[in-house]
């Protein structure tokens, strides 16, 4: 953008999320702002919160960031909602609530996530669209900021933290459950740990420090970020380390915590099986799912099902074409929509294509991938009955058994689902609880185990009885 204009004002209509005194351009003149137009459902927008971070410490005495949420989903309407998800992801900079998009479009946004970059007069010097453009922002801000300095307008002072924590709690936000006839493991992902249980929810090991970084060592001397799926494989338990973009293995005789894929940088590579899987830089995996020597790997950022054969260490990718889209076919001609949870089933792996708000199936014979439900990247709801015309909303976890019964978590509306692979119907669970974003499912000991992930909690329901029991998790 070579020519500046005057940077719209934040229209007052805006529902500011986790502050009451919210900020104007006006009173931020002397500072470069940011403003950052997402939506918490998106994979890239949460790629990009980092780099907003990074920003927020090195130019602590220069710029403001500003957040304005602009929803995809009905469910994301509800300042609730976003004020969970902005928990989530350590946002500390003010946060609004744009349901009607009165900012996106008097900014001329066209896609998320974008950041509009104000210079210290209040002039709108660049429109960045897409992730991975730190550098490119970086030089930017910084040339503003001497910019403004040069001219004596600039202000040094540090910007104001603000938050609406959520309770203190043993979980936070846990992402994915996975459970055996003994055990229970949870992805307590807002604590950046993984967690070993046993079924009444006592600790028995911990992985993961706590805070969130990226180092092997064991136990409690490693790193995870926002660690999700789990798969266990002989005396190993691999993890979808998403906030790391790699794939972690937690050894169990021992506790030793690895990389064996990804570079713990976000990248778009595409793998090979000559290229070291240690090597290959992806985007945000959210689960994995195993059969016999071969892990299954959901790589959301990239909208690809990737294969990783354990004997010879080779890493291929096995469906989808990269581009965001519900399109069925055989392997890299089909397309997913932001995968965020396997299951097998049989020769087949069962996946919950989020941002399709859809249910994919892929035969791992030919690789050939098909529609269960869903029908567009818009097109969601919350219908049961025949798969061709029911509707899901963001759902981020299925889990099937061998009878041919697929449970989805129906992340955005709240509910539990079951579809019946045989008659094709899909059927809300009738259950008296509430759930609040469920985003794990698992299936064992003749029970469903849930992490209802904005409620930091674990249920568990009986699957004879219909008990339904939340468990108290303690060292």
């Amino acid at each position: 953008m070579n020519a500046r204009v005057a940077a719209p004002a934040l229209p007052p209509a805006l529902e500011w999320i986790n502050t009451d005194l919210p900020p104007t351009l006006d009173a931020l003149r002397g500072r470069v702002v940011l403003i950052n137009f997402w939506t918490y459902d998106c994979v890239n927008c949460i790629n990009l919160l980092p780099d907003l971070r990074y920003f927020e410490n090195k130019y602590h005495d220069g710029i403001s960031v500003i957040g304005v949420h602009a929803p995809k989903y009905d469910y994301q309407r509800q300042s609730a909602s976003v004020l969970k998800a902005v928990n989530r992801h350590h946002i500390r900079h003010p946060v609004a609530s744009d349901p009607g998009f009165l900012a996106w479009q008097t900014y001329g946004v066209k896609s998320w996530p974008t950041l509009a970059v104000i210079d210290a007069q209040g002039q709108l010097a660049a429109l960045l669209p897409g992730e991975g453009r730190r550098q490119e922002a970086d030089a930017l801000i910084g040339h503003l900021l001497d910019e403004a300095a040069a001219s004596d307008v600039r202000v040094y002072e540090s910007g104001v933290h603000t938050v609406r924590p959520e309770p203190r709690m043993p979980l936070r936000f846990p992402g994915k459950v996975l459970a055996t006839d003994s055990s229970l493991w949870i992805a307590d992902s807002g604590h950046n740990r993984i967690l070993e249980c046993n079924h009444e929810g006592r600790i028995l090991r911990q992985f993961g420090s706590g805070n969130p970084g990226y180092w092997d060592g064991r136990s409690q001397d490693s790193g995870f970020s926002d660690p999700q799926g789990m798969a266990i494989v002989k005396d190993m338990v691999y993890v979808a380390d998403t906030g790391n973009h790699a794939i972690r293995r937690i050894r169990l005789l021992n506790g030793d915590v690895e990389t064996v894929v990804g570079t713990g940088v976000l990248g778009h590579d595409l793998p090979h099986e000559y290229v070291e899987p240690t090597k290959v830089a992806m985007s945000a995996p959210s689960d994995v799912a195993a059969l016999g020597d071969n892990l299954y790997i959901a790589v959301a950022g990239q909208n690809q099902i990737w294969q990783l054969d354990l004997n010879r260490n080779k890493l291929v990718a096995l469906a989808g074409s990269g581009q965001l889209d519900i399109a069925d076919g055989s392997g890299m001609a089909a397309s997913f929509a932001q995968p965020s949870s396997l299951s097998l089933i049989g020769q087949q792996l069962v996946v919950a294509d989020a941002a399709g708000s859809a249910i994919r199936l892929v035969r791992l014979l030919d690789n050939r991938v098909s529609t269960l439900i869903g029908a567009g990247l818009y097109d969601f709801g919350d219908i049961a009955g025949k798969r061709e015309t029911a509707r899901l909303q963001h759902p981020l976890a299925v889990c099937a058994d061998a009878r041919g019964l697929v449970f989805v978590a129906d992340s955005y509306n709240g509910k539990i689902k079951a579809l019946n692979l045989r008659s094709g119907e899909l059927r809300a669970l009738n259950l008296p609880y509430r759930f609040n974003e469920p985003a794990g499912l698992s299936l064992a000991a003749g029970a469903l185990w849930i992490a209802n992930t904005n409620a930091h909690e674990i249920v568990r329901v009986d699957l004879g009885s219909g008990q339904i029991k939340r468990l108290t998790i303690s060292d």
